[in-house]
């Protein structure tokens, strides 16, 4: 009883050839994709060269042939017809010259063949050469043709291709004739060798002697192109055939040294193309090179390289420009990563400080409270004790809704800025805030004005005049503004003297600078100065989008050029001790900064001509549309459709 086998079945024959051959066809990709970019570039060249070269030389050397081919057709059909014309002629020449062919100087080759009967010495058909034209030291070139007058395979009249044998002839005088006769040449085509009628024979050696010139024996044996025609008689009787034929060694002799031209000419042209190619490819791959030593350079994290630059109207200079830009931008996402991870580290460290003061105050006096409560007078230290707790207790509850305000801010939560604003009644209102807070302080009301640039030496500036404050209304968050213009306020009340005179500017000023590009500048006096700038350019081309202007200008004792800029930043004082003499958590200018930002604005501190802190805050006056669409292109002019602010001109 048969069991069946345990082992897995095999699979079938194809599968295994078609999955070897994938192999193969894997590795090879395998082994090409290895290649170098620039050799493959190299080798394609070649290659399409080498195929191209081919085909053009075979295509010249079939042309070349066929034509030669043709004119010898051609010329062997004239010539039949005359050496029919003239066969008694050449066959009274034979006579003459004792059977053999005609020993003259020319390039056919003319064979009669019998067919009515005519016999030789020896009583076969009759077979004369005519003509036979004669090379070097006796060489002679036979045809190879049917015997005995036999046409079969042969069309009459269409010229054929044949191949030839190399026969010499040679002269024996008569005392030494007898002992030649094995070298006889018994070809039927040979014709008959007859007696001289000197004192010698002539035969014709089938095989020509060794000591022939090779040249000589390579032409007899060449090719020959014949064509047959029946030799008539007046009478109309058939006496025989003709063989009229042309040797093709001039023709192969000249298809092969075409041939060899062709051979050299391409060997040199790829050379050449190949070397050229190589220089190109090299100098037009050099950039790509640049590159991958630029992008290595940035792996390492040198993320200052930039590719070199090269014609941007190429793909390489294409290349390298969208990868400049898109490496400056790393560059300056990873800085501002790396800005804002120190910048949280230090926030974290602050918050962690500032919540640390008043809890450490809570648990103090919680402690004292416990230790003092059995003691006299517990009740009247245990209020003074409750009293510092809940002032601790505000303290950490103020700065927890800052850095929950700020956090909201960041998100971009917290603040609606669909509603409408009136803001020179907000100003009215932080002016007479820090009137009633400072009674004995003089504050002035200005109006904003720009004074427009005089020469390189002479810049234009923002300037206070005298006049009422414009009414302006705009979008945004009527609450959080407030807060802005308040904790304004608030500083010059803490930072300055009380009798300390203050002015506070508006004012409405167009500008060639779009919100959202307003809205990223940093708080520092290079930004204002391409507002001013770009409201120059407004002011002169009556063009650009509204801006209100508000300056809080003070003549206190200001904050130093290094650290003017940092006073937005969260949690930061100039005084190391985090005393906060005056008050406060650290986070109200960083709050204003985060809402002016958040309504597409601009804030900074710059100092006061004097002394002091001026406070520049610029917001849109007008709605905020969505992002503009891509530029389009006018079909007619070809010219880019752009809009210059135009709904955005000053009523």
């Amino acid at each position: 009883m048969n069991h069946p086998s345990n082992h897995p079945a095999l699979p079938p024959v194809p599968t295994i050839v078609k999955e070897h051959h994938e192999k193969k066809k894997n590795q090879f990709f395998t082994h090409f994709d290895r290649v170098s970019l620039s050799s493959k570039l190299v080798a394609c060249t070649i290659c399409v060269l080498l195929i191209g070269i081919t085909v053009i030389s075979i295509s010249i050397r079939t042309l070349v042939s066929n034509y030669m081919l043709e004119k010898t057709d051609n010329q062997l059909i004239q010539q039949s017809e005359l050496v029919i014309n003239n066969i008694e002629y050449l066959v009274k020449q034979q006579e003459q010259n004792a059977g053999n062919a005609s020993s003259s100087p020319n390039s056919y080759f003319v064979q009669l063949q019998y067919t009515d009967g005519t016999k030789d010495s020896q009583g076969n058909p009759l077979t004369a050469n005519l003509l036979m034209p004669q090379l070097n030291d006796g060489i002679v070139s036979v045809p190879v043709l049917p015997s005995n007058g036999d046409t079969k395979g042969i069309t009459l009249g269409q010229p054929f291709t044949t191949q030839a044998h190399a026969r010499q002839i040679v002269r024996i005088s008569g005392d030494t004739g007898s002992g030649n006769d094995n070298d006889k040449d018994s070809d039927a085509n040979s014709g008959s060798d007859l007696p001289d009628s000197g004192s010698g024979v002539t035969i014709t050696l089938a095989s020509p002697s060794p000591n022939a010139d090779h040249d000589t024996i390579v032409a007899a044996n060449s090719p020959w192109r014949i064509i047959a025609a029946y030799y008539t008689l007046k009478s109309g009787e058939v006496k025989g055939i003709v063989y009229v034929g042309l040797s093709l060694y001039d023709q192969i002799d000249t298809i092969n040294t075409l041939t060899r031209y062709c051979i050299i000419v391409g060997v040199a042209v790829v050379l050449l193309a190949g070397s050229l190619a190589t220089l190109i490819i090299q100098h037009t791959m050099s950039p790509l090179k640049r590159m991958e030593k630029t992008a290595a350079k940035i792996a390492a994290g040198d993320l200052s390289q930039r590719i070199p630059s090269a014609p941007e109207n190429t793909e390489v200079g294409s290349l390298a420009a969208s990868l400049n830009t898109m490496l400056a931008r790393i560059e300056t996402s990873f800085h501002e990563q790396q800005d804002t991870t120190d910048k949280m580290k230090q926030f974290v460290s602050d918050a962690s400080h500032e919540l640390r003061t008043p809890l450490a105050a809570i648990h103090g006096y919680a402690e004292l409270y416990k230790m003092q409560r059995d003691m006299p007078g517990a009740l009247e230290r245990a209020d003074e004790s409750i009293a510092h707790i809940e002032r601790s207790s505000q303290r950490m509850t103020v700065l927890v809704e800052d850095l929950l305000s700020l956090a909201r801010l960041d998100e971009g939560r917290g603040i609606d800025v669909t509603g409408t604003v009136n803001l020179t009644s907000l100003l009215t209102d932080a002016v007479d805030d820090l009137h009633a807070l400072d009674p004995d302080r003089a504050i002035k009301r200005t109006n904003i004005a720009l004074v427009p640039s005089q020469d390189l030496n002479h810049p234009a500036m923002l300037t206070l005049a005298d006049g009422d404050w414009p009414a302006i209304t705009l979008p945004g968050d009527a609450s959080r503004l407030r807060q802005v213009v308040t904790n304004i306020v608030g500083n010059i009340h803490r930072y300055t003297p009380a009798d300390s005179p203050a002015e506070a500017a508006l004012g409405i000023l167009p500008a060639a600078i779009e919100p959202r590009e307003l809205g990223r500048l940093s708080a520092t006096d290079a930004s204002l100065r391409r507002f001013i700038e770009a409201a120059e350019v407004g002011a002169s081309m009556q063009t650009g989008y509204r801006y209100a202007v508000l300056q809080f200008v003070d003549h206190g004792p200001g904050v130093p050029d290094e650290n003017r800029s940092r006073i937005f930043e969260r949690f930061y004082t100039a005084d190391p001790s985090r005393a906060r003499q005056t008050g406060g958590t650290g986070l109200g200018l960083a709050i204003v900064q985060s809402v002016v930002k958040a309504h597409h604005g601009f804030i900074c501190a710059t100092a006061s001509n004097g002394g002091g802190l001026t406070f520049t805050v610029v917001l849109p006056v007008d709605q905020i549309a969505a992002p503009a669409a891509p530029a389009q292109t006018d079909t007619k002019t070809g010219k880019i459709k752009t809009s210059w602010f135009s709904s955005n001109k000053q009523q």
